[in-house]
């Protein structure tokens, strides 16, 4: 009996020993497990930085004497670059022994690495249009300006997330990536290298295979940019206002002590920050139609209705919209907030359009189109518009999830959208240019009066992709068309559909079409 004992601790023994060696020796591997190398797993993770910091050093011989050799070699470091960025999380969650220290240096290196290169874009775009391009345009002097835009964007971004990141781990919470954040990310590291290739082109270089397959991205045209730039400032955006969205009470909590009213001041500060984001959108899309760019405009009033549903979607989450718990009655229900997305929602989705149209029509020499009163079209929309939003605001009787009359965003939406085919049109020479400049001014007008007519209801949009992911998805693919010569035709047709959607949508419940997400089963 003591032999077998023995024999049995022995063996205990032995089997805890080896337990322990399996824990702590990173050499051996637990049967069922899929682990990554952890040579490979280190280079991905941390060979960006160096190879982004040569990038930048190649840059700045480029800016010293203009080298073709060293532009491409630069090129060569960032697009290496731009795959490990593509690869290291999926690699770093597979790390051997300690996955979260690496996916945490992954946020790490994300961070020093797009503190290197986008203010070396922005220094290398203004130095492009000084040195190639002594003679600049305007053209090309907005995308400067707006590349600076975009870097200041993205650096505010990264050090906010850090920021919410620090008090959602203080709280105990495990940090969850956004859909907004997983596509910054991936599409980050592309827009830094192709910026990079644009902002340091050197012309006349070697007719080397290497230089010609890499020096055409230092031509491309400035339209295909901006929709790039635009599209990536929406993201960071995005991802900026669902951050407050997510982590925002528990900042709150932390800084408040208590105090409601305190509270809501700061909260205040949030929605109506995205508020004011929304009319600057409507004035830069204003901007870019003066420079012709009637898409570039289309999308600045695509990114005002994307902060319009996420001003009031924040406010909700964080219980601006509830009374105080004080007591006493409310005498009325016009806040600070409420007029203040009045103010936006008239600039980005009243006066934005009329201006766009009146802009897009008045520059098109055709007899037809002169006789046409198109600034009594135009102040006529605004009007309307105007109009509409009082009502909306001063609604005793709204039907949750439902807007009586089309919204103004959706009203912006449809009339801009065959603006961008009669500009299409004008550039071509094309003889449906007439015809397309008439349809836009019979589709403002229909649009106005639409908007004021109050039986027909309109379901929230915004909300209806929250409930139903596979919409929002197939929206994202629709978007796709961007790319092609029929964009605006896509964009006429998806929102004549909402238009129409009423024949449809009216039996749905108010109660279900005003609940922001999708309920989840008991």
């Amino acid at each position: 009996m003591i032999g077998s004992s023995q024999a049995t601790i022995s063996l205990t023994a032995r089997c805890l020993n080896q337990n322990l060696v399996i824990r702590h020796d990173p050499d051996i591997m637990i049967p069922g497990k899929q682990y990554i190398p952890k040579k490979l797993t280190t280079l991905l993770v941390y060979g960006r930085p160096p190879l982004v910091f040569g990038g930048m050093l190649c840059a700045i011989a480029v800016m010293w004497t203009r080298s073709p050799g060293l532009y491409t070699l630069g090129v060569v470091f960032l697009f290496i670059s731009m795959t490990f960025d593509l690869v290291d999380g999926w690699f770093a969650a597979r790390f051997h022994p300690h996955p979260v220290m690496a996916q945490l240096a992954d946020r790490i290196m994300d961070k020093v690495v797009y503190s290197i290169i986008f203010p070396l874009v922005a220094v290398g775009t203004m130095w492009r249009i000084h040195i190639i391009s002594p003679d600049p345009n305007r053209a090309e002097l907005l995308h400067a300006i707006l590349v600076l835009l975009l870097t200041v964007t993205v650096l505010v971004r990264d050090n906010f997330a850090h920021f919410m990141h620090g008090f959602a781990i203080r709280s105990e919470q495990n940090p969850e990536y956004s859909e907004f954040a997983r596509l910054r990310t991936i599409v980050a590291a592309p827009v830094g290298a192709l910026l990079y290739a644009y902002a340091f082109y050197v012309p006349e270089g070697p007719a080397t295979r290497i230089y010609s397959s890499i020096s055409w991205l230092g031509n491309l045209p400035l339209r295909g940019l901006f929709l790039i730039e635009i599209i990536f400032l929406v993201i960071n955006l995005g991802s900026i206002a669902l951050y407050c969205r997510k982590y925002g009470t528990l900042c709150l909590d932390e800084l408040c002590l208590g105090n409601e009213q305190l509270r809501r001041r700061i909260l205040s500060f949030f929605p109506n920050a995205l508020t004011v984001m929304n009319a600057m959108m409507g004035l830069l899309a204003v901007f870019f139609a003066y420079q012709g760019q009637i898409r570039e405009a289309y999308f600045f009033l695509i990114g005002a209705a994307v902060f319009d549903k996420l001003d009031g979607a924040l406010a909700r989450k964080l219980g601006l919209t509830e009374p105080l718990p004080t007591g006493k009655p409310n005498s009325h229900n016009i806040s600070l907030g409420g007029v203040l997305d009045d103010i936006s929602d008239a600039v980005s989705f009243c006066i934005a359009p009329a201006w766009i149209f009146y802009i897009a029509l008045s520059a098109f020499e055709d007899p037809v189109i002169r006789q046409l009163p198109i600034g009594l079209i135009a102040w006529g929309y605004i009007a309307l518009g105007i109009a509409r939003l009082v009502y909306f605001t001063l609604d005793k009787n709204p039907i949750p999830g439902f807007f009586k009359g089309m919204p103004t965003p959706a009203a912006a939406m449809l009339s801009m959208s065959p603006l961008i085919i009669f500009a299409q049109a004008v550039n071509e020479g094309s003889q449906w240019a007439q015809f397309w400049g008439l349809f836009c001014c019979g589709i403002i007008i229909f649009t106005a009066l639409l908007m004021n007519f109050y039986p027909i209801r309109y379901l929230h949009l915004g909300r209806f992709m929250s409930r139903h992911p596979w919409f929002a998805r197939l929206t994202l693919m629709l978007s796709v068309a961007v790319f092609t010569p029929y964009f605006g035709h896509m964009a006429f047709i998806y929102m004549f559909l909402y238009t129409l959607s009423p024949l449809v949508t009216w039996r749905i419940d108010p109660q279900i079409a005003a609940e922001e997400t999708r309920a989840k089963p008991a």
